[in-house]
């Protein structure tokens, strides 16, 4: 018979629901993948610099708090899908502008069955109050995790 674990301290309750959204995003995002042609970090992507045409890759990576580094594989993979067309700044040729194609944009406006459609629905069944406390706790802990990254392993 399966042991239930039905009184996580607080802590544990919250890492578990952490996993249950990361492994929804996971599977969202495969999901997306078979149906609309992108991941969810792709489209996410996408969607940033549909809304910000002529984005620098460098700024795009501020804006999604990741190193340049680890949008280059997602960015190498949109421009060979012919979705994100990358050319260089003609003011600063070691630059990268980035810009829809119009095969881009077509899935930039697609909605259903994509990790933002959930969050849309989510945040419109949650009240203002609560969502401002989700996001500050989130940012939060992205601070935490970003700052204190490698350190404090085996610290009590």
């Amino acid at each position: 018979m399966a042991r239930t674990c039905t009184a996580l301290p607080d802590v544990l309750q919250f890492m578990q629901l952490m996993w249950a959204v990361a492994h929804g995003l996971e599977t969202t995002s495969r999901r997306m993948a078979t149906a609309i042609g992108v991941t969810g970090p792709q489209r996410l992507v996408l969607r940033v610099v549909g809304l910000f045409p002529g984005l620098s890759a460098g700024d795009l990576a501020a804006v999604l708090h990741v190193h340049p580094s680890t949008l280059t594989g997602i960015l190498q993979r949109l421009a060979t899908l012919r979705l994100l067309h990358r050319a260089a700044d003609p003011g600063d040729r070691r630059r990268a502008i980035l810009r829809l194609t119009p095969r881009g944009a077509r899935i930039n406006a697609l909605t259903a069955g994509t990790i933002e459609a959930a969050v849309v629905r989510t945040l419109g069944a949650v009240h203002a109050r609560d969502r401002a406390a989700t996001r500050r706790v989130l940012q939060r802990l992205a601070a935490c995790l970003d700052a204190g990254a490698g350190h404090g392993i085996g610290a009590r």
